[in-house]
C-alpha cells in the first residue's frame, strides 16, 4: 500500500490512539462487572511473546483496565482511580517514565511500586491497594502482581486510553486522513464483501464485522511518539 504508507507519514502525528476491535476469535470477555472479577484481582487470557501494538484502555465507571496485544484482548484487570475529589483525568497518555520502585513525591513518601507515569503532575499506574471502590488521589490502582506483569510488557510511550465508561478501542483520525482519497485505513474482514474505509469515529453498533487495522499505522505512529 504505497500511497497509503505516503499519506500516513504525512500525518503519522494525528493518530491519538490506536485502534483494533476485539478479535472475534477470541475468548468472550464480559465489557465491566460480569467477568467475574473481584477488587483486587485480575486475569490474563494469553501469554508472549507478543507482536503488538500493546496499549491499554483503562475504564473509570467499570473500575477495569484491558490490556490488548493489537486487535488481541490479552488481560483484565480491577483497578481503583481516583476519588471525587482527586479525579483520574480521563484521555490519552504515552507511558512517560517507568519506576519498579518509586515513592510519591506529594503524599508523605507513599510507596508505588512498579510505577508507569502517565504525566507530570502525578498522575501514574503502580501497585496498590483496591477496596472495590475508587479510593486513589487521582492515580490507577492495580493489583500488585498484574502490575509487576504489565511493568515487563511496557515500554516508554506505550499508549494509555483513560475513559469514563468504554473499555472497547477506538481509532480516531484527523479529517485530513479521512478525506484523503488514498488512504485505505481499515478493511472490513470476510464478514461482509471487502471494501476499505476510512473511519473516523468507532461504531456503536454491536454486530459489526471485525475491523483490521493495517499494522504500519502503529509502528510509525510510535515511532514518531
Amino acid at each position: 500500500m504505497p500511497n497509503f504508507r505516503r499519506s500516513l507519514l504525512r500525518y503519522a502525528p494525528v493518530l491519538l490512539a490506536t485502534a483494533a476491535t476485539t478479535n472475534a476469535s477470541g475468548p468472550a470477555v464480559a465489557q465491566g462487572a460480569d467477568d467475574g472479577l473481584s477488587p483486587g484481582t485480575y486475569r490474563w487470557m494469553a501469554e508472549g511473546p507478543f507482536q503488538g501494538p500493546i496499549y491499554l484502555i483503562i475504564s473509570i465507571e467499570k473500575q477495569r483496565v484491558h490490556v490488548y496485544d493489537g486487535d488481541r484482548l490479552i488481560g483484565i484487570a480491577r483497578v481503583s482511580t481516583g476519588t471525587k475529589g482527586h479525579r483520574t483525568p480521563t484521555g490519552e497518555f504515552p507511558v512517560l517514565q517507568k519506576r519498579q520502585w518509586h515513592r510519591s513525591n506529594l503524599y508523605s513518601n507513599a510507596p508505588m511500586p512498579f510505577m508507569q507515569r502517565l504525566t507530570w503532575d502525578g498522575i501514574a499506574l503502580h501497585a496498590g491497594h483496591d477496596p472495590g471502590y475508587p479510593a486513589s488521589h487521582g492515580c490507577i490502582r492495580l493489583p500488585y502482581a498484574f502490575a509487576r506483569q504489565l511493568f515487563a510488557l511496557t515500554t516508554i510511550g506505550t499508549p494509555v486510553a483513560v475513559t469514563q465508561d468504554r473499555l472497547t478501542p477506538a481509532l480516531k483520525l484527523d479529517a485530513l486522513v479521512a478525506g484523503d482519497p488514498a488512504s485505505a485505513v481499515v478493511t472490513f474482514g470476510t464478514a461482509v464483501q471487502a471494501e476499505k474505509v476510512a473511519v473516523t469515529e468507532p461504531s456503536r453498533q454491536a454486530d459489526v464485522p471485525m475491523l483490521e487495522v493495517d499494522p504500519s499505522i502503529f509502528g510509525m505512529g510510535l515511532r514518531r511518539r
